[in-house]
Order: C-alpha cells, then sequence, then structure tokens
C-alpha cells in the first residue's frame, strides 16, 4: 500500500476512534444529568445544592441527607448498575449467539433466573412477608435465593445451547426456543404458585414485579461487585468479541478460543441476569432496546459497542424509573411494567424487520 493511502486509513480509523469516545463520553455525561434529575424528583423535591451538600454530609444528619442516602441515591445506584448489566448481558448474548434478536428477556433468562427464586422462596422459605414498612416482601437469605436465581438462568442458556448445537438451529429458531423456555418455566413457576401458601404466593408475585424501590446499598454492592470485572473482561477481550462476527472458523483461525469465550460470557451473563431478577424481579427489554440503540451512533466494533450498550441500558432504566415515579405520582408503577411497554413494539419492529430482509 502506497504512503498516501496508508496515511489517509490511518488518518480515517483515529477519526471513527475519536467519534466513538466522544458519543460515549456524550452519553456519560448525560447519564450523569439525568441522575441528578432523578434525585431531585420525588414528593418531596430537592435542588442541586441540597443534593450535592447531602452527598459529602452523613446519612444521619438531617432529613434531606436521610432522604438521599437511604432512598433516592440506592434506587438511582440500582437503576445504572440493573440497567447496565441487563444491557451488558443483552449486547454479550447478541454476539456470541450471532442473533440481533437474543437478550435475557428473549430467550427465557429471566424468567428461568425468577422461576429459581421463586424454588428459593416456596421451596427453601427465603423469602419473608411483612405487613408495615414501603416493602410486603423482604428476603431472608439472599445468597440462596441469588443461587438459585443463577441455577434457572444457567439452565435455561444451557437448553438452547444443547438445542442448537444438536440440530445446528437458525438463529431465528434460538428465539423461537427462549419463547418455549419462557413458557415453561411460566408453567413451573404457577405450579409452584398453585401448591404454596397464600403468603409465599404474595412473596412470589411481588419478586416478579421488575422494582428498583427494594434495592439497598447491599444490593448495590453486589451488583458493582459483579459488573466491573465482567465490563473488564469485555473490553480486554473486545478484539475476540470482533473476530466473531466473521464466523467461529475466522475467529479460530485468528488464535481466539471460541467455545471458551462463548461459555465464560455467557456464564457471566447468567449471572448478571440471576443478581438483577433475585434482587429486583424481571425487568424485561433493557438487554434487547440498548445495543440496537447505540449501534447506529457507534457502529459494530465491540470494543466500543459494549460499554456503550452499558452506558445506554444503565439510562434507559434511569429514565424508566423516573417515569414510573412521575406517570400516575405519588403512586410508583413497578418500572418492569414501563420497560415492557416501551420493548415489546421495539422487539416486533426488529422481529418484521428481520423477516422481511
Amino acid at each position: 500500500m502506497p504512503a498516501e493511502e496508508w496515511s489517509a486509513e490511518s488518518s480515517g480509523y483515529r477519526h471513527r476512534i475519536r467519534s466513538r469516545m466522544l458519543v460515549l463520553l456524550a452519553l456519560l455525561i448525560l447519564l450523569v444529568a439525568v441522575a441528578l434529575f432523578s434525585l431531585r424528583i420525588g414528593s418531596y423535591p430537592l435542588r442541586i445544592s441540597q443534593i450535592i451538600q447531602g452527598v459529602w454530609t452523613t446519612p444521619d444528619d438531617g432529613l434531606i441527607n436521610h432522604l438521599l442516602w437511604n432512598i433516592r441515591l440506592p434506587r438511582t445506584a440500582a437503576a445504572l448498575l440493573a440497567g447496565a448489566s441487563l444491557a451488558l448481558s443483552g449486547s454479550i448474548m447478541q454476539i456470541l449467539l450471532k442473533n440481533p434478536l437474543a437478550a435475557p428477556s428473549t430467550l427465557g433468562v429471566s424468567q428461568g433466573a425468577a422461576f429459581g427464586a421463586a424454588c428459593a422462596i416456596i421451596l427453601l422459605g427465603s423469602g419473608q412477608t411483612f405487613s408495615t414498612g414501603n416493602e410486603a416482601v423482604a428476603l431472608s437469605s439472599r445468597s440462596v435465593t441469588t443461587a438459585c436465581a443463577f441455577g434457572g438462568a444457567a439452565f435455561s442458556i444451557a437448553i438452547i445451547l444443547l438445542i442448537a448445537s444438536l440440530r445446528q438451529l437458525s438463529s431465528e429458531t434460538l428465539i423461537l426456543s427462549g419463547v418455549a423456555m419462557t413458557a415453561f418455566f411460566s408453567a413451573c413457576t404457577m405450579l409452584l404458585q398453585y401448591f404454596a401458601s397464600d403468603l409465599q404466593v404474595v412473596a412470589t408475585l411481588f419478586w416478579t414485579f421488575g422494582d428498583l424501590g427494594r434495592a439497598g446499598w447491599q444490593e448495590n454492592g453486589l451488583m458493582a461487585l459483579l459488573l466491573l470485572p465482567t465490563t473488564g473482561f469485555v473490553l480486554y477481550k473486545g478484539w475476540c468479541f470482533n473476530s466473531l462476527q466473521w464466523g467461529d472458523e475466522v475467529a479460530r483461525s485468528l488464535g481466539v478460543h471460541t467455545s471458551r469465550l462463548r461459555l465464560i460470557g455467557l456464564l457471566l451473563t447468567c449471572l448478571l441476569t440471576a443478581v438483577v431478577t433475585a434482587y429486583l424481579g424481571i425487568i424485561a427489554f433493557i438487554g434487547l432496546m440498548a445495543p440496537h440503540l447505540i449501534r447506529p451512533l457507534i457502529g459494530s466494533d465491540q470494543r466500543f459497542l459494549l460499554p456503550g450498550a452499558a452506558l445506554c441500558g444503565a439510562l434507559l432504566l434511569l429514565v424508566a424509573d423516573i417515569l414510573s415515579r412521575i406517570i400516575l405520582a405519588p403512586v410508583i408503577i413497578p418500572v418492569g411494567i414501563i420497560t415492557s411497554f416501551a420493548g415489546a413494539p421495539l422487539f416486533l419492529f426488529l422481529l418484521l424487520r428481520r423477516r422481511v430482509s
């Protein structure tokens, strides 16, 4: 290649990198602005100066600090962490399964995690019911519930991968397999509820709602503990994820262990989905919407698409939570309802577009 053409290619590559970095920076700035707005709104409105002052003081120092540290900050942090976790999981699933419709909610992973949590609540007694306070149900053993939720999510992924490997199914058929797994886990959950006591039914029904209000600093800490290393892993393996877009044979010829990468990636998505579902309930379609909304701005380079999808997912869930609090204020709608209303039309649009093309 002549020096002039090489210089032009190099300049174009640097320009694309800068533009993608600017998109990520703009997303981050927008996310901070929306987070501040989320902390402001509520039955007791706060000013920005009060928020900044409250963040730098102790939680027990007055009403405003108590409101920030015990209610609004944990809720906002849960929206950011859960949205990023679900969006990152959806992006990883789409590249590993080579299907733009793959997501925790469309492959039955979220429903499998919910069934595992229901088993922990009903069969192992990890749920408790309270009649006072803001929460109707709390978990007595969060580790047991999380472990069971992870088992249900992993079982759903294992069945889908087994079917795909045995029959060499198309990517569209994988989605139908996910629909079947969703129906199966929903039926299993209803069967458990049929033989459960009234209090256990209330507990399982409560945990199927996607609600950010039940998250505290302990739950947010665990979600962050899982999200940060997963983000580091996908950034470190960015070129490997890029090679999968050209096919497994090309990726293996470049030295990528495709089977190991797919196994680790899907296990991480199962763990992230299980923890979010066990703590917050089913929050659908964030993992589907975020990658498709950010891809036109960033492109298909997974080094930028994966962190961009995580930021976009955090922003989507935070906006959905704001809407859930202001639509019928002072009544707070479970955020899972808002995301389902927004995600279902997008899913149908993507499905129809793939069918037409």
